[in-house]
């Protein structure tokens, strides 16, 4: 159950709120539509019931705030768009990868694509799916966890007829089984067609929270689509045959040829149009919109009667008398609400003649409706009668599957829904779930980093790139041969292994934030710590094997090239190796910090390539100055003042360690590593402040 309470949007500077004080519930086991129109304040409310966005009020979740769930996938399934993943990720990778952060199994993703019937497409990438598709992917991701509510923002624009209805089908059989779903929509005939209960949305405020049954018989009215060019004529003679017989019918002229008749039926108009030699272009049933107010009125009278009804069942009082409730003399094989008609008659045919009444004016109770050809019953429900065809974006649902299921607004919570059609299946449920451990975001990370192409490329790139540039070096000659090794000329700020670190360590937080997987339901990438150290160590381990084959590849490819007077092993090779994979090891740790801190990939290459042409001359300029303290350099007050003295030999190994941090380039790797986390941690704590 969802309890939205006082949500109100911050409006920005002088303008009003897009969202004012709304308050609603959504009950397990209903389909509940959030309907307005484009602008109405649909999506701030989900953002706000989210905790997307800045604002007032607050949203239980079966009686919890989302703040206060620690597994928020585990509760609430999000699907507010396109899926934001990598585009050359495939549909089973991206999934894997989602179980992995969920520390669900692999076999998971595979039960969720055959519920969703994207097993064929399991090999496909994402930039390549259709609309319909990636709605399927988008809700199979917010199945994966298998939460109990469902909250979407109008998941059906833009697809098919048959996509519609499968998604709809999925959101009712979700329900059926106990689930909560909340979906935004901006068609109201749709709306009457999928939800349980509709909440109607106008300027940022609640218009109307009705029953299904309610909101189609105050909001929807069927009427009769006219166009001719001889309109005002037909309006004319309409309105004098309506006077005439003394029935309620409405002629709207909407602007051109085009008129919509209510209370009258396709043959009525037809036949006057034949008897006075009017052409006509269009003639068509259509069921009319009657604008978000329309069942304003009746709604307190109605949640008045809502509440006691659902503990001590249905009482008389002062406000029943003007609304009487007809259920116990309603047909036992009708629908669940049926709404009869006063002068109503059992046979459907003379329907039309049958609603007579004196009054002209236009009228939103259902006295205007029974005027529709429809071969229903008589108790019908109007939402049961909205035609397939006034709409090409809506689904052709027969008129079972289109009327609500719970429709009687004084007993809302007794109601059983109706059975849902067994077209789909839901995924198996997640009975036991793992415990959590610290190699979950390692599994992740690992997956994220493995499942595009794009750190293959890099890694390929700089393994060309440092070849040619140590044949070049070897042939120029005058380069030293631990930069020749590692493809590093002196012009250069870093070698291309550096580089491509740096670049693959930006990466790790660059693509979290243009392609947010994670930060589906959550509106930015979490900043926790298993998250960061998984990245730190996976980028660790790639810088590694980047700089050993780096070195690897230049010393075989000069030993092919020159022989083997290039690649002999210099006396001090422990310390320059652990120099060489000190410094790309930095490399990526500064890439990763900087693109969380900064959230960008290409500011963490920035701040890499800031490191030896900004810092490394600062550092340079302290530590080899003049010292008030004597003319020794840094390295050598560094080696002066180490506390412990070992004749073993492990002085040689600190001190080592020590002339590593005093270089310009390692102490300046060194701060601007600690500068950045530190930037990290700040900006960590500043999030979970606010």
């Amino acid at each position: 159950m969802i309890q939205a309470i006082g949500l109100t949007s911050i409006p920005r500077k002088e303008q009003r709120s897009a969202v004012d004080n709304v308050s609603f519930e959504a009950h397990a086991g209903r389909v509940t539509a959030l309907l307005g129109a484009p602008g109405a304040g649909k999506t701030t409310v989900l953002r706000l019931m989210l905790e997307l966005q800045r604002g007032r009020g607050i949203t239980y979740f079966r009686g919890r705030p989302l703040h206060r769930i620690a597994h928020p996938a585990h509760e609430v399934g999000v699907l507010l768009g396109d899926v934001p993943g990598h585009p050359a990720r495939s549909v089973r990778g991206h999934l894997r990868m989602l179980c992995a952060a969920s520390g669900l199994p692999a076999r998971r993703a595979d039960e969720v694509l055959e519920a969703v019937g994207l097993v064929s497409l399991r090999d496909e990438r994402l930039g390549t799916l259709s609309r319909g598709m990636d709605r399927r992917l988008g809700l199979a991701c917010a199945l994966l966890p298998d939460p109990h509510t469902l909250v979407l923002d109008d998941p059906a624009r833009g697809l098919a007829v048959a996509e519609r209805r499968w998604l709809y089908d999925m959101l009712r059989e979700h329900a059926a089984q106990g689930g909560t779903v909340l979906c935004g929509t901006a068609d109201p005939k749709e709306a009457a067609r999928f939800a349980d209960h509709v909440i109607t949305l106008d300027a940022g405020r609640i218009a109307a929270d009705q029953w299904a049954a309610d909101f189609a018989r105050t909001r929807l009215r069927p009427r009769v689509a006219v166009r001719s060019p001889h309109a005002a004529r037909l309006s004319v003679l309409l309105a004098q045959q309506a006077r005439s017989t003394q029935r309620s019918v409405e002629v709207v002229r909407e602007g051109g040829n085009r008129l919509c008749v209510y209370g009258s039926t396709c043959a009525e108009v037809g036949e006057t149009a034949f008897r006075h030699g009017i052409v006509v272009h269009q003639l068509a049933d259509e069921i009319g919109d009657m604008g978000p107010g329309a069942g304003a009125d009746a709604q307190p009278q109605q949640a008045s009667e809502s509440q006691p009804s659902a503990e001590t069942g249905p009482q008389p009082g002062p406000n029943t008398e003007p609304e009487p409730e007809p259920d116990p003399e309603a047909d036992p094989e009708s629908e669940p609400n049926p709404e009869p008609e006063p002068n109503s008659d059992p046979n459907p045919c003379p329907e039309p003649e049958a609603a007579a009444t004196p009054d002209p004016d236009p009228d939103p109770d259902p006295e205007p409706e029974t005027a529709t050809p429809a071969p229903a019953s008589p108790g019908a429900d109007p939402a049961a009668s909205i035609p397939p065809e006034s709409s090409p974006d809506a689904p052709d649902d027969d008129a079972s599957q289109a009327a609500p299921p719970q429709q009687q607004p004084t007993t809302p919570r007794t109601t059983p829904p109706a059975p849902r059609p067994a077209t789909v299946t839901l995924p198996p449920p997640i009975l036991v779930r793992p415990a959590p451990t610290p190699l979950r975001p390692v599994r992740y990370e690992i997956r994220r980093a493995a499942g595009v192409a794009t750190g293959y490329i890099v890694g390929a790139c700089v393994l060309a790139v440092s070849a040619l540039t140590a044949v070049l070096l070897a042939r120029i000659g005058h380069t030293p041969q631990p930069r020749l090794l590692a493809a590093w000329p002196v012009e250069l700020p870093l070698p291309p292994a550096a580089l491509g670190a740096g670049l693959l360590g930006a990466l790790a937080f660059g693509d979290e934030f243009r392609h947010p997987a994670l930060a589906a339901d959550r509106g930015t990438v979490p900043r926790r710590l298993g998250l960061l150290t998984a990245k730190l160590f996976v980028a660790s381990l790639t810088a590694l094997a980047l700089a050993v084959l780096t070195v690897g590849c230049t010393a075989e490819l000069l030993y092919l090239v020159y022989g083997s007077e290039l690649v002999a092993l210099p006396a001090d090779w422990p310390a320059l190796t652990a120099g060489w994979l000190a410094l790309v090891t930095g490399c990526a740790w500064a890439g990763v910090l900087a693109a969380g801190v900064f959230r960008s990939t290409t500011a963490g290459l920035a701040a890499v390539v800031a490191v030896p042409l900004l810092v490394v001359p600062a550092v340079h300029k302290i530590t080899e100055g003049p010292s008030l303290r004597g003319p020794r350099p840094f390295a050598g007050r560094l080696a002066d003042g180490l506390p412990l003295r070992r004749t073993f030999g492990g002085e040689q190994h600190l001190e080592a360690l020590l002339r590593l941090l005093a270089q310009p380039v390692g102490g300046a790797m060194a701060l601007s590593v600690l500068a950045l986390l530190c930037a990290y941690a700040f900006t960590g704590l500043r999030s979970r402040v606010r």
